[in-house]
C-alpha cells in the first residue's frame, strides 16, 4: 500500500466533448449523468450535443457575447448554432423554484423549444408554447422527445420502441428524491418503498402483456390528466394482484401516490424497457428505494454486495443444490446465489446445445425448486418475493415466518417447501444486537445453544445441560438452525459477532461446532464493513465463518483457512475507499474479492 496515496483531486472525463473537468458534484451526478442519458435512452447523436465549450444564450435580446452558458445544449442537426438550438438542459444544485425560473430564461432568450432542469436528484420538463400575439407559455411535460420524435407524441410508445435503460440507479436516484420531497402523505422510506414495488410490477406485467405492435397502457401523455394517468395504473394494478402476481399483494393493497406523483414516476419510466435492465443494474436501482427503508432497528445489517459475492464464490453454488437463506431480508444472499447458478446453466447450455427455451425451462426450475428464503419482517418478506420476481423468479420459496419457531408451527406451504435436514447450502447474516433476544421454552428448547452448559469433571468439556438459558442472542440459535437445515456434508456461510469467537463466555458455541461440524475457514472483516444507523451508530465487528456440517473424526487434523480483510471498498460512512496509485489511477482499497481465490489455494475447491 505504500505507493498509494489518498485523492487530492478527482476529474471526469466529458462524456461528449471528451475533455477533461473538475468532478464537481453537479458535473458528476448531473452534467455527465444526463449527457449520457440523452444519447443512450433518448438517441439524440452525440455530434448534436454540445457540453464543452458551453453553448451560451443571450442574457437580453441585445446581448450579442451572448452571458449565459448552457450545461447541455441539443441541436436539430451537427450545425450547432443559435437558429437550430432545439433543447437546453440546467444542472445547476438550486432548488427546484429557481431551477425552473433559470429555465423558463434560457428558453426566454433562445429559440430552444423543450427545457430540462436536472440537479442529479430531480427533473423538470418544460415546453415552450407560443402564441400569434407574441405571448408564451410553459408546459411541464411527463417526459421529452426521443430524437425524430414529435412532442404530441410522448407516451405513446408502442411496446417495441421501449428502451433497455442505460443508468437506471441514476432515474430512481432522480424519482426517489421528488417522491420524498413532494409526495403528499407519504414520508416514511418504507411506505415509498412499497409504493414503488406496487409501480415496478405494473410497468413489468405491462411490459409482459402488451404485443409489440400495441400502444403500452403504462404511460403518461401530452396533455394528459394526471387523474387519467392514475385510474390508468390502478386498473393495471388490479390485474397485477388479480391475474400474475397475487402470492405478492394483497388484495387491499393499492397505490395511494398522489396524481402528480405517481404521473412523475410513470412519465420517467415509461421509456423503459425494465425487464431488459441488466440485473445489477436492477439490483442497483431498487436499493435506492429500498435500502433507506432497511435501516431496521433489529439488528438488520445488510450484507454488502462484495461481501455476498465472495461467500457465494466459496460456497459455490451448483444448479442441483438446494439453498436457503434462514433470514433472507430483501434476498441479496438468493439473488446472487442465483445468477451465479444461472451463469453455469448457460455454460452447460453452451456446451450441450440446448436452446434458448430449453434453457429459460431450466433456469425456472432451478429458481422455483431450489431457492429458498425465509425472513420475519413482512416487509422484507415481501421486497424479497419482489426482488426475485424482478430478475426472473423463485419468489413461491420466500416466506413470511420466524425461522426459529418449531418447524410444525410454520404455514402448511413452508412445511412442505422447507425442511431440516434437506439442504446443500445455508448462507446467511442473521439479526444480531445488544438489545434483542430470543425467549421462551418453545423455542429455546429445540437448540443445545439454548441451553445452559457445564464442564464435564472427568472429560474437563462443556456439555449441554437440561437447563434452558431465560434468553439467548438469536445469531446463537440462527448459528444451530442453519446447521439443522444442512443435510449432512452440507455447506454453511454465516456471517457472525466476532466476539463469538474470541469471548469466554461463548465457549461452549465453539465446543457444539466442534462436535457436530468443522470450520472450514474464518474471514475477519473490518470495522468499517457495518455500521448501526444514525450518526452515533455503533460499528459491529464481525466475521465470516464457513462450516461443512461433517462432525470430526477423533483426533482428525484439517486445515482451517484464515483471513483478516483491511479494507473492503468503502469506509464507516459508506464512502468509497478510493486512493491514487504511484501512477495516478484511481484505485479502489477493496481486498474482499480476492478472499474466495486465496480460500480455493488453501482448501481447494469446496
Amino acid at each position: 500500500m505504500t505507493d498509494i496515496a489518498p485523492i487530492s483531486q478527482d476529474t471526469v472525463v466529458d462524456y461528449i466533448s471528451g475533455q477533461t473537468l473538475k468532478a464537481t458534484p453537479e458535473e458528476v451526478e448531473a452534467v455527465q449523468v444526463f449527457a449520457r442519458r440523452l444519447v443512450e435512452d433518448y438517441a439524440y447523436p452525440k455530434p448534436h450535443l454540445q457540453t464543452r465549450p458551453q453553448f451560451r444564450v443571450r442574457k437580453r435580446p441585445s446581448d450579442e457575447e451572448k452571458s449565459y452558458p448552457v450545461d447541455i445544449a441539443v441541436f436539430t442537426s451537427d450545425n450547432r448554432i443559435e437558429d437550430n438550438l432545439y433543447l437546453v438542459v440546467e444542472c445547476k444544485q438550486k432548488s427546484r423554484r429557481d431551477g425552473i425560473n433559470q429555465l423558463k430564461l434560457y428558453l426566454d432568450m433562445s429559440p430552444a423549444t423543450i427545457g430540462v432542469w436536472f440537479n442529479g436528484n430531480e427533473h423538470v420538463y418544460l415546453r415552450k408554447i407560443h402564441y400569434p400575439d407574441g405571448s408564451r407559455t410553459y408546459e411541464e411535460l411527463p417526459n421529452i422527445p426521443r430524437y425524430g420524435q414529435r412532442i404530441e407524441d410522448v407516451g405513446l410508445f408502442k411496446r417495441k420502441d421501449l428502451k433497455k435503460p442505460s443508468n437506471l440507479k441514476a432515474v430512481f436516484k432522480d424519482l426517489r428524491n421528488h417522491l420524498a420531497g413532494m409526495t403528499t402523505g407519504i414520508t416514511r422510506d418504507e411506505a415509498l418503498a412499497q409504493e414503488i414495488i406496487n409501480i415496478l410490477f405494473c410497468k413489468i406485467y405491462d411490459e409482459r402483456e402488451t404485443a409489440p405492435n400495441e400502444i403500452v397502457t403504462f404511460r403518461a401523455g401530452i396533455g394528459e390528466s394526471s387523474a387519467a394517468v392514475k385510474q390508468r395504473i390502478l386498473q393495471l394494478f388490479e390485474h397485477v394482484k388479480t391475474k400474475a402476481y397475487g402470492d405478492v399483494f394483497d388484495t387491499t393493497d393499492t397505490i395511494t401516490l398522489d396524481e402528480e406523483s405517481l404521473s412523475y414516476v410513470v412519465g420517467e419510466l415509461q421509456n423503459y424497457c425494465v425487464m431488459e435492465a441488466d440485473r445489477d443494474a436492477v439490483g442497483d436501482a431498487f436499493e435506492v428505494f429500498i435500502g433507506p427503508a432497511l435501516r431496521g432497528s433489529e439488528g438488520q445489517f445488510f450484507t454488502p454486495r462484495n461481501v455476498v459475492q465472495m461467500m457465494v464464490e466459496i460456497l459455490d453454488p451448483q444448479p442441483g443444490d438446494k439453498i436457503i437463506d434462514p433470514a433472507c431480508g430483501s434476498g441479496g444472499f438468493l439473488i446472487t446465489a442465483l445468477d451465479y447458478v444461472w451463469a453455469r446453466l448457460r455454460a452447460e447450455a453452451s456446451q450441450k446445445g440446448w436452446s434458448e427455451r430449453q434453457l429459460v425451462k431450466r433456469e425456472d426450475e432451478v429458481a422455483n425448486d431450489n431457492f429458498r428464503g425465509i425472513d420475519k419482517d413482512r416487509f422484507l418478506a415481501k421486497v424479497c418475493k419482489a426482488y426475485m420476481a424482478l430478475i426472473g423468479d423463485g419468489r413461491g420459496g420466500v416466506f413470511c415466518e420466524n425461522s426459529l419457531t418449531r418447524p410444525d408451527t410454520w404455514s402448511p406451504l413452508m412445511q412442505q417447501k422447507i425442511r431440516l435436514g434437506s439442504f446443500d447450502i445455508v448462507m446467511t447474516n442473521p439479526p444480531f444486537g445488544k438489545k434483542i433476544v430470543v425467549k421462551g421454552p418453545a423455542i429455546l428448547s429445540q437448540y443445545d445453544l439454548g441451553k445452559k452448559w457445564k464442564r464435564n469433571k472427568d472429560t474437563k468439556e462443556l456439555e449441554p445441560t437440561s437447563e434452558l438459558h431465560e434468553d439467548q442472542p438469536p445469531q446463537v440459535l440462527f448459528l444451530e438452525r442453519c446447521l439443522q437445515l444442512l443435510k449432512p456434508g452440507g455447506k454453511l456461510g454465516i456471517v457472525l459477532p466476532e466476539s463469538i469467537f474470541g469471548m469466554p463466555t461463548y465457549e461452549y458455541v465453539i465446543m457444539l461446532l466442534r462436535k457436530r461440524a468443522r470450520i472450514k475457514g474464518v474471514v475477519s472483516m473490518p470495522e468499517a464493513l457495518f455500521k448501526t444507523s444514525g450518526k452515533g451508530g455503533t460499528h459491529a465487528k464481525v466475521c465470516v465463518v464457513f462450516i461443512e456440517n461433517t462432525p470430526l473424526q477423533d483426533n482428525e487434523d484439517y486445515d482451517v483457512f484464515m483471513a483478516d480483510v483491511k479494507w473492503c471498498g468503502h469506509d464507516s460512512r459508506g464512502n468509497p475507499t478510493l486512493r491514487r496509485d504511484k501512477d495516478g489511477n484511481l484505485v479502489l482499497l477493496d481486498e474482499v474479492p480476492f478472499v474466495s481465490q486465496k480460500f480455493r489455494e488453501v482448501i481447494g475447491q469446496w
